[in-house]
């Protein structure tokens, strides 16, 4: 029964401190843009996409030959 008595305050704590987390999110601006960052991934960004030219520093080797 003690234990009640210990587990009961402690939890109003962590939801103080959570609540607390949670206001300080909102307020500094975390939540104001909930939709460009998954969106984000189904633009096409055309500075993104592959040239297809092989860089002069990477060489092609074909590991076959002796």
């Amino acid at each position: 029964m003690s234990i009640i008595l210990v587990l009961i305050p402690l939890s109003i704590v962590f939801a103080v401190a959570f609540l607390a987390a949670f206001v300080w999110a909102v307020r500094s601006g975390q939540y104001e843009d909930t939709c460009t960052p998954s969106m984000r991934l189904l633009l096409d960004d055309p500075a993104a996409r592959p040239t297809g030219k092989i860089s002069p520093t990477i060489k092609k080797t074909n590991n076959d030959e002796p």
